[in-house]
């Protein structure tokens, strides 16, 4: 398996993640609260330097207000 950190899917479900946050009228550190994490942890994968796992991209949706499944949907559309 190949790196996935700076991957097309990876850097369209970052670009995915951000819209959905920037739509949803939230600041990154919204997000980090609503997730009990640091402010540095949204920026880290929203600048795609960090890779999340699916537990995490489930609590991102819901801090959002999204489906987690649209994200999915736009990795396997995404070309490798």
């Amino acid at each position: 398996m190949s790196r996935t950190v700076g991957s097309p899917r990876h850097k369209a479900l970052v670009a995915f993640i951000t819209k959905k946050r920037k739509d949803a009228k939230l600041t990154q550190a919204q997000v980090a609260q609503r997730i009990r994490r640091y402010q540095s942890f949204v920026a880290t994968f929203e600048r795609a330097q960090k890779r999340i796992d699916a537990v995490e991209l489930v609590e991102i949706a819901e801090a959002i207000g999204f489906d987690p499944s649209e994200a999915i949907k736009v990795i396997a559309k995404t070309k490798k």
